[in-house]
């Protein structure tokens, strides 16, 4: 309905303001950031408004050459009024009948101007058609920035160790690029890879900091002192690689094309990650001596683990489990990271 009504108002554009005599037809157009015309359109319609001006300007012409003869007639003020009801109205009538005897087909305009608006080009065939909308409406591929933030649990299934007892609030924070791959126009199903960057925080509470002994063990020491911060930090190059279900419906564009969007909705994927350390730097501020060091502190140079995110649109909830620990050779055994967040499509 709104389309026929923005046809007609364009029709009403190009004709003349005053219509079947004393009326005034008068329509309110989209601005042109809100429509913008086809060409092929444009033309018809103006082409359709000038034959409709020309009857109008016709019709009028003859009527009032006609209202003009009734004013000689000097006839009382409601025989006048009744008789010039019926001149225009009759007049009104030949034009209506006119207008619609120009056989202008509204419906096939108005589709000519919803193909212009998916495509932004006027198609010539019903062949030129059908391959525009098949390169329009083709499965995704494409790269997408990405943001996440996550409180980052070690869980361990042993007895707790030193880290276990004074570990204070752990986070994940990355970003990154992800690669979305639908298998096919109309498919639920899509391929997620692609590359980013985590930093992975542990922070230590009770006034204890990490430490090393000359032979590279680390361990959990007392900072002699309060801690204002005191925090390893430790940074992968992160592959994700893995699957995404699509919730959404089909749509259908026309011609027996149909297609799904891949990126929009509701959807679950899963995915397998791996990742490689890329730095580490333990940071420690209190009372006593302010340091950085980015030595090795025995964090695993390589971690791997599962995924599962829940997405709509572009907010996700993901949990993320690493299956192997967050420390190497060791070193406080069998803590693995378990990441709770939010992430935020680009």
């Amino acid at each position: 309905m709104i389309n026929k009504i923005i046809m007609m108002g364009l029709v009403c554009l190009f004709t003349s303001s005053s219509i079947y005599a004393q009326k005034t037809l008068t329509i309110n157009l989209p601005s042109k950031k809100e429509t913008e015309i086809s060409p092929v359109v444009k033309e018809k319609v103006e082409e359709y408004a000038t034959k409709i001006n020309t009857i109008i300007q016709e019709e009028k012409t003859l009527m009032e050459a006609e209202l003009k003869i009734l004013q000689t007639k000097n006839l009382d003020k409601a025989d006048f009024d009744q008789q010039k009801t019926e001149i225009s109205n009759r007049y009104a009538e030949k034009i209506d009948q006119k207008i619609e005897d120009l056989g202008f087909d509204l419906d096939a305009v108005i589709q000519k101007q919803v193909r212009y608006s998916l495509l932004n080009t006027d198609v010539t065939s019903e062949a030129d058609l059908r391959a525009s909308l098949l390169k329009k409406f083709r499965a995704t591929s494409n790269f997408s920035g990405y943001f996440t933030y996550g409180i980052m649990m070690l869980n361990n299934n042993l007895a707790d160790n030193d880290l276990d007892k004074n570990i204070g609030y752990n986070s994940n924070l990355e970003v990154g690029l992800k690669f979305n791959h639908q298998f096919s126009r109309t498919s639920p199903w899509g391929l997620i890879s692609g590359v980013g960057f985590s930093w992975r925080t542990v922070r230590l509470d009770n006034n204890m900091i990490f430490a090393k002994d000359g032979n590279g063990n680390v361990s959990i020491e007392n900072y002699g002192g309060n801690t204002a911060k005191s925090k390893l930090r430790t940074g992968y190059l992160m592959v994700p690689l893995g699957l995404q279900y699509n919730f959404s419906k089909l749509k259908n564009v026309g011609m027996d094309i149909q297609y799904r969007s891949y990126s929009d909705g509701f959807r679950i994927a899963a995915n397998m990650y791996g990742g490689v350390q890329m730095s580490t730097n333990n940071i420690v501020r209190g009372n006593g001596d302010d340091f950085r060091n980015r030595s090795n502190y025995q964090v695993n140079p390589f971690i791997y683990g599962g995924q599962v995110t829940f997405s709509y649109n572009s907010l996700s909830l993901f949990v993320k489990k690493d299956l192997s620990n967050y420390f190497k050779d060791g070193h406080f055994p069998n803590d693995k990271a378990l990441v709770i967040g939010l992430g935020l499509g680009l």
